[in-house]
Order: structure tokens, then C-alpha cells, then sequence
């Protein structure tokens, strides 16, 4: 019984909380500390920092944290299923459509008309970050300029894009390089 609770619960959070680990939150503070007692507000407090300090979705971390809490593994398992199983079915709807009118050109140009506004959400995303090296999250005045953050910037985007480096060797790299600035 337990295990199709927690199934059903994460289910729900899975199905209903579109917009991101933040937009989950409420939902999941809903199903686990308000109408199953599973945790208190301050275990769900500890569950929602454990789950954005771990790699992966927030909702799936919650949904393993608290599976393995009630229920050992099995019941982390059965949780996680629940919350990932909506976004599993719907994508493979979405690729099943794809597949069938992938020829068609009215959906060819919604495709290309949604190529140009992805290039400016992730354009936009990097130069929020660059900003944030470079200005350290200050206004965009000279005086606040992190000049070894764009030697860096500067360096890496040189080397990937003119030499053709490799990106997770480039990243290490930099890494390292503001590490040893920073220790000396």
C-alpha cells in the first residue's frame, strides 16, 4: 500500500509541477509534509537543500530522498518512477508525432521559426553568466571589470572556437587556472 502511495504521490508531483525544480516545491511540500506526514517542515527544508545540492532534477531527488526514507529502495525506486514516468510518456507522445509528421511543412515552420528564439534563451543565458564573471554580478562599469575572469572567457572561447580544443578539457583547464590564481 505504502509503495503505491508513494507512486501515486510523486505521480502527481511529476504530471503537474511544469515550469522546473522551483515550480515543484509547493507541490511537493503539498504531498510530503501536509497530506501524507511523511516529513516535517524542517525535514522537507534539509530534503529541498539535499535535492539542489545533488546532480539531477529536484523533483526526481525528492522523489528518490523520500522513497528511501519511507519505504528503503524499493520504495525509492517506486517513487522515482512516479515522478519521471509523466515526462517519460508525454516526450515519447511528442517523439511519436514528430516521427509522423515530421514531413510536413507546417511543422517544419514552426520548427525553424522556434529555432531562432532557443538561440536567443541560451544567448541570453550566456551572456547572463559572462556578465556575472566578468562584473561579479556589480553594474557593468570599467571599474568593476574581473579581468582574469575574461582572460579566461577570452582564452577559452579562443581555443574552442579557433583551435577546436576539446570543451570538457577546456573547462578543466580554466578551472585549474583560476584555481591556481586564486591560491597564489
Amino acid at each position: 500500500m505504502i509503495y503505491l502511495q508513494l507512486f501515486l504521490s510523486f505521480l502527481q508531483i511529476g504530471l503537474f509541477s511544469i515550469g522546473g525544480g522551483y515550480a515543484a516545491m509547493p507541490l511537493i511540500q503539498n504531498q510530503v509534509v501536509q497530506k501524507t506526514g511523511w516529513l516535517t517542515m524542517r525535514e522537507f527544508t534539509d530534503l529541498i537543500t539535499i535535492a539542489e545540492m545533488t546532480p539531477g532534477p529536484m523533483a526526481v531527488n525528492s522523489a528518490t530522498f523520500v522513497g528511501i526514507r519511507i519505504a528503503g529502495i524499493p520504495g525509492a525506486i517506486v517513487a522515482t518512477l512516479g515522478c519521471i514516468l509523466p515526462s517519460c510518456l508525454i516526450l515519447s507522445f511528442l517523439f511519436w508525432i514528430y516521427q509522423r509528421y515530421k514531413n510536413v511543412s507546417a511543422l517544419q515552420q514552426i520548427l525553424s521559426s522556434l529555432r531562432p528564439a532557443v538561440v536567443a534563451l541560451i544567448a541570453a543565458a550566456g551572456f547572463s553568466i559572462l556578465r556575472t564573471v566578468v562584473f561579479g554580478g556589480e553594474s557593468a562599469a570599467f571599474s568593476h571589470i574581473d579581468w582574469i575572469g575574461l582572460s579566461l572567457f577570452l582564452a577559452a572561447f579562443l581555443a574552442l572556437r579557433k583551435f577546436r580544443c576539446n570543451p570538457i578539457l577546456t573547462m578543466l583547464l580554466c578551472g585549474g587556472a583560476c584555481l591556481a590564481v586564486q591560491l597564489f
